[in-house]
């Protein structure tokens, strides 16, 4: 095993290491935390929390999306995490935003967010596109099929690898042909949407293959369903075993980002993995968190 290259650079962060987004949502029914953010000085708190455990980048969403989640209003959604974004943004966190909607994306943008997550790939929104082309803001391309509300009924693939891939590439290209720069883009295989659990395995087990791309990858593993199915745990709030494991995997074989419920465990898990994975290779620059600790170390032996 050979240390990741040094040099690349997406939404202005280094993927000389992998980047870990905590999962910020202020909604009342997401899969595994909703109900617990619903205001925003309790959002603002754990957003501030996450950065403070080494979140290189906080993804705030107002619309749950779990399977046979119901539609929220765009302006329901804003009033939800505008307020939250600002907070965050001023306090200099790296804000991503999960949405759907563009009129969504221009409220937090203008309100300090840096980078766009798009669980349709930007194809909800006819507006969506223009609008991330023109901004110039970085963006995560993810693959589903249909909507919350549909997808697990469309489910169904000869090879869902391929068929991922496939379908990722027409969104990569449509976004580039609206105008979006190849270097502002990311790409999500969309792990549980419109994907069974033998799904969502058979593509991390693959997940390589869409490394190939030369695209970053992030990956959204925390807690979900495939997790539970492999662990035997019903419990979303229970699958932070699986989820390490998993999200140690991704990264193995191309992740770039992933994006996580816990955040300290995350981190500290990939700052002691990598250690000792790339024995005596890799500079403290390069492992989470090691490059603060390792400038203390010589400024309190000086």
């Amino acid at each position: 095993m050979t240390p990741p290259p040094e040099g690349r650079i997406w939404a202005g962060l280094p993927l000389t290491r992998p980047l870990v987004m905590g999962i910020l949502n202020v909604t009342p029914d997401s899969f595994s935390d909703g109900g617990q953010r619903t205001d925003a000085d309790t959002a603002i708190r754990a957003g501030m929390q996450m950065a403070a455990d080494g979140a290189d980048i906080v993804d705030v969403g107002g619309e749950s999306t779990r399977p046979g989640a119901s539609v929220v209003p765009p302006e329901v959604e804003q009033a939800r995490i505008v307020p939250v974004v600002r907070a965050l943004a001023a306090a200099g966190v790296v804000v991503s935003v999960d949405t759907r909607n563009a009129s969504t994306m221009r409220a937090t943008l203008d309100a300090g967010a840096r980078i766009i997550n798009d669980i349709s790939g930007l194809a909800h929104d006819p507006a969506a596109a223009p609008l991330v082309a023109e901004r110039g803001c970085p963006v995560v391309l993810m693959h589903m099929r249909g909507t919350p509300a549909t997808m697990n009924t469309l489910a169904t693939y000869q090879d869902v690898l391929a068929e991922v891939r496939a379908e990722l590439l027409d969104r990569l290209h449509a976004a580039i042909a609206s105008g979006i720069r190849p270097d502002a883009i990311a790409l999500d295989p969309g792990l549980g949407f419109a994907k069974h659990p033998e799904h969502s395995r058979a593509v991390l087990c693959r997940l390589a293959e869409l490394a190939t791309l030369g695209y970053p990858l992030l990956v959204g593993l925390s807690r979900k369903g495939f997790i539970g199915a492999l662990s035997d745990e019903p419990a979303a709030d229970r699958r932070l075993g699986g989820s390490l494991a998993a999200g140690l995997f991704a990264v193995l074989h191309g992740a770039s980002i992933l994006r996580v419920h816990d955040v300290r465990e995350t981190v500290q898990a990939i700052r002691v993995w990598q250690s000792l994975a790339f024995c005596g290779t890799v500079s403290p620059s390069q492992i989470p968190g090691e490059r603060d600790n390792h400038a203390g170390r010589s400024n309190k032996s000086a």
